[in-house]
């Protein structure tokens, strides 16, 4: 099976007014996987997306409640738990519709769009797992807990090998498809962690959500 990227996810659709967001170092991705979370968070549900550790995308809010629920999360602390849902036909969801798994999101930026949608750019931090609905209206609220990063083995050849070779072909692709911008080359060129380089990669790759879940969910996907 031929390894596709997601244009759309490389593409960012804000040009006119993006601001310039750097790439993560080792030492800021440390910081950010060690930050805490709250044990109580609003829950936006994604459709067709799914968020990871590290990764700024743009989201658009259509539902309502969503819309109201970035509302007042950018009025506070700006952090959000950010949840793939599993059908993706649906429409009015309940708590079981949701993926246990999803990744603490940090708002960087609201836009009121003129078709009176809500876009929002946010950067993944810590995984969290998500216990009990406390709330369903006007939004999900749900106590989470942080899931710990499984260690990745940075310092043996063979997964460094690994690592570039990932690099490699992903810059290859993006090369040869003039519909990617040539500004994805120079994010994966300077990516300086495995871990940042992975959840990239995984971000923007052509996978349906489930697949995508699989990287951030592995207990719950056992390979066959």
């Amino acid at each position: 099976m031929s390894i596709q990227f997601d244009k759309m996810s490389l593409t960012h659709p804000l040009d006119s007014e993006a601001e310039y967001i750097p790439l993560m170092n080792k030492e800021e991705e440390d910081k950010l996987m060690e930050s805490s979370i709250e044990e109580e968070l609003p829950i936006l549900p994604l459709k067709n997306m799914v968020l990871f550790p590290g990764v700024v995308i743009p989201i658009t809010a259509s539902r309502d409640s969503s819309i109201e629920l970035l509302k007042d999360a950018y009025k506070k602390d700006k952090t959000i738990g950010v949840v793939a849902q599993k059908d993706l036909s649906k429409v009015d969801l309940n708590p079981e519709d949701l993926y246990a798994i999803g990744t603490v999101g940090k708002i960087l930026k609201m836009l009121k769009m003129p078709d009176g949608n809500t876009t929002v750019i946010i950067q993944g931090s810590r995984r969290f797992s998500w216990d009990s609905m406390e709330q369903t209206e006007p939004y999900f609220k749900a106590k989470v807990k942080v899931v710990d990063e499984v260690k990745l083995p940075d310092e043996d050849p063979n997964y460094q090998a690994i690592i570039e070779s990932v690099k490699e072909v992903s810059i290859k692709i993006i090369n040869e498809n003039p519909s990617i911008p040539s500004e994805a080359v120079f994010a994966l060129k300077n990516i300086e962690t495995p871990s940042f380089l992975v959840n990239f990669v995984a971000s923007n790759l052509n996978l349906p959500v489930v697949e995508k879940q699989r990287r951030r969910q592995p207990k719950l996907f056992p390979k066959k």
